[in-house]
């Protein structure tokens, strides 16, 4: 396998910040990446995007950016073609996912996912699910970190309630899951437009809230946690029980209490839990309904998830 990686591959990079559709640009002459001791070289076949990925093509983390030229991408989901001296997890052939950069805004890789290959630790990779597509895997890893791992940091736990803000989109809708399912939510409340209230009754929802018609803070019932996938935080907190917490994923930085800025670390190790879950069927992945974009059309992809109108996850595939 490793004598067939060629030297060169098809990629999307940028050389300097600003809009997606205005620096982003197609080569087919981009270095593979080299693999380190720790890390496994994969064949990418499914990748997702993430509003993290618009906001570094923005120039949104400078100070702590890798340097030009950059291949975005945190999401992937594909198949180990070599592997470093030290890698214990994975052997060739295995189909893995996960979030390539540990820290999202902290030093993220200079070769990112919208690639023919990529290089990642294996401590931030899974094996991919049985029953999930690689498209659907891709669109897993970014977003159910930091819909478990905010949980979590909240001290969310059985017959606790919970209000999510922006339900419908790539985070919500697995935050939803992963409260019910995983940590035993006694009630789920659930922002989103009128379109999309079906969609999340189908997820689970005991309260769908279109937010064009209704207040959620002005509701009498008040929440253990709110999480805030919408950048509401002045409102969030007026929604959250005496003692409760509100975590914020797009926030200000220091966000009033009880509300707290929450910002996943990629892990292997919490996908390894997951995907029991993910294998019965108890949590299930959420596609917008125009993805897969083929690799032609990432710049297509951006657009899309700039919107802010996505549903789900926005996916790459397949590529190239």
């Amino acid at each position: 396998m490793a004598d067939s990686i060629p030297s060169k591959m098809k990629a999307w990079l940028y050389n300097e910040y600003g809009n997606s559709e205005n620096v982003l640009r197609f080569d087919s002459e981009v270095e593979v990446p080299q693999v380190k001791e720790d890390q496994v070289l994969i064949k990418v076949v499914a990748a997702a995007l993430n509003p993290v990925d618009s906001k570094r093509i923005l120039g949104w983390f400078k100070v702590t950016d890798s340097p030009h030229p950059t291949v975005p991408g945190y999401d992937v989901a594909g198949v180990v073609v070599k592997v470093g001296n030290q890698v214990k997890k994975f052997k060739i052939g295995d189909e893995v996912y996960g979030n390539i950069n540990e820290h999202p805004l902290n030093y993220p890789k200079q070769f990112g996912t919208l690639a023919e290959y990529t290089a990642v630790e294996e401590k931030l990779l899974s094996l991919k699910p049985k029953n999930l597509s690689f498209v659907e895997a891709s669109g897993l890893p970014l977003a159910i970190e930091t819909a478990y791992e905010g949980l979590e940091k909240a001290g969310f736990s059985p017959g606790k309630s919970l209000l999510v803000l922006g339900g419908a989109g790539g985070v919500g809708t697995l935050t939803i899951q992963v409260a019910k399912h995983v940590f035993g939510a006694s009630r789920v409340a659930a922002t989103a437009s009128s379109g999309k209230l079906e969609l999340l009754k189908s997820l689970g929802v005991d309260l769908a809230i279109d937010y064009t018609k209704e207040k959620y803070e002005h509701l009498p019932e008040k929440f253990d946690v709110v999480y805030d996938a919408a950048g509401e935080c002045e409102r969030a907190v007026k929604a959250v029980k005496e003692g409760g917490s509100v975590v914020e994923i797009v926030g200000p930085m220091n966000p009033p209490p009880p509300a707290f800025l929450f910002i996943e670390t990629s892990d292997g190790e919490v996908l390894d839990k997951l995907n029991p879950y993910l294998e019965s069927g108890k949590l299930k992945p959420v596609l917008d309904p125009k993805a897969p974009f083929p690799f032609s059309q990432a710049e297509e992809a951006f657009s899309h998830l700039q919107t802010a109108r996505a549903i789900g996850k926005v996916v790459v595939y397949p590529i190239p």
